[in-house]
């Protein structure tokens, strides 16, 4: 068996989505005799958002009529693409930004859907366990003013498993901002529970995705 896991935060430092993907990879380490864990940062070495439109306009352009550049975008297509089909599990830390996910983490899912492989109707995860953490500075849950600006999340488990078939997990970490905004300071202790539960949850996955 084996472990990929996506991380898409721009921090390196107090992102909370790597925290509790950490959390999840020791779970799932301390359980598990053997394989290792693939790691894609995209956070820290995104891919270029000019490959996308190079892997497109390769795939409208006969093979031996390519440029260098698209021949490189295929290839950077194609080595994502092994990457993903070749892992039994998946785990990818998905911050939310400016009400979406990452940029980075955008262009690694087009680039994906330019290979074969994870064209709309391929199904190419079907049944494979996919556990998406989602970090959100503020609240967006049902009842607060925010309910439904999350359009990153939502979008995210369509693709992946709507579109590709995967057994979709979204563990939540909300209120990440509680500890450093002033005007959230009385929200800091149900926002230490949240990322305590979140914590919590994917230290359970990362047993169960052994099992």
């Amino acid at each position: 068996m084996s472990l990929l896991r996506i991380d898409s935060s721009i921090r390196t430092q107090g992102s909370v989505s790597r925290e509790v993907l950490d959390s999840l990879e020791r779970s799932y380490a301390d359980t598990h005799d053997g394989t290792g864990v693939v790691r894609r940062d995209l956070g820290r070495d995104p891919i270029p958002a000019s490959t996308w439109a190079a892997a497109i306009a390769a795939g409208a352009t006969p093979e031996d009529e390519r440029t260098e550049e698209q021949r490189a975008a295929v290839a950077v297509a194609g080595e994502l693409a092994d990457e993903l089909v070749g892992a039994t599990a998946v785990v990818i830390g998905s911050p939310l930004y400016n009400f979406g996910i990452s940029a980075s983490l955008k262009s690694w899912i087009d680039i994906l859907i330019t290979d074969p492989r994870f064209a709309p109707g391929t199904s190419p995860l079907a049944g494979r366990p996919v556990v998406v953490v989602a970090s959100r500075g503020g609240g967006y849950g049902p009842g607060t003013p925010r309910e439904g600006w999350d359009h990153g999340t939502g979008w995210l488990v369509r693709i992946l498993g709507d579109v590709w078939g995967a057994d979709v997990t979204v563990v939540e970490a909300e209120l990440t901002l509680a500890e450093v905004v002033p005007a959230m300071e009385s929200l800091r202790p149900l926002a230490a529970q949240k990322r305590a539960e979140a914590h919590e949850a994917a230290e359970k996955l990362g047993a169960a995705l052994v099992a």
